[in-house]
């Protein structure tokens, strides 16, 4: 009986079936295999010729790619010259109305009697002229009371005798400064007291 339950044993530990892992290895080997006759079988002129089509593929390849970042390149500059040439006719769009508004100012201020009306329609173009300019990113840059700051300020003056909670401050601003997109485009002209 323990005679037949070895050869059960054997033939059960010399069975056929692969387990997926034994498959795939196998698979692979076989892989290599055919791969190394079939580099093996082919004539060293063969292999020479197989060489040069894959070189000639990747010139044409690098070419291309060439190509195309050039003309990227001839895109992007005539974009920017574009943007350089026409990027401000927003700002010029938006000021044509105001001079609309000063060209017709103009004739009935020199024909008003009644300063007041005058003095009234140069505010109303003022504020539109500011409103315009916000529109366009534009802001003054606020000194009254506020701490000389190098960043906003240009000090062309300074204020002695002041007092204490006035040092270091700006006591007058000789003349406004201005940002466009929180950049400053001119710093304020102001007096500092000391």
């Amino acid at each position: 009986m323990s005679e037949e339950l070895k050869d059960k044993e054997e033939i059960l530990n010399t069975d056929d079936t692969m387990s997926p892992q034994d498959d795939a290895g196998s698979v692979a080997e076989e892989t290599v295999a055919s791969e190394a006759e079939a580099t093996e079988e082919k004539t060293p002129e063969q292999l020479l010729a197989l060489a040069q089509a894959e070189i000639e593929e990747l010139k044409t390849q690098a070419l291309y790619k060439q190509a195309e970042f050039e003309n990227y390149r001839k895109r992007t500059i005539k974009e920017k010259a574009d943007l350089i040439l026409n990027g401000s006719k927003s700002a010029v769009t938006a000021l044509l109305p105001i001079v609309d508004d000063l060209e017709r100012a103009l004739p009935s201020m020199k024909k008003a009697e009644d300063v007041a009306a005058v003095a009234e329609g140069v505010e109303l173009i003022y504020q539109k002229f500011l409103k315009a300019l916000a529109g366009l990113g534009v802001k003054q840059i606020d000194t009254e009371g506020k701490d000389f700051d190098v960043d906003l300020h240009e000090a062309v003056a300074q204020v002695p005798g002041v007092p204490d909670e006035q040092k270091g401050r700006v006591i007058d601003c000789i003349e406004k400064g201005y940002t466009l997109n929180d950049h400053v485009i001119r710093h304020a002209k102001v007096a500092v007291g000391m």
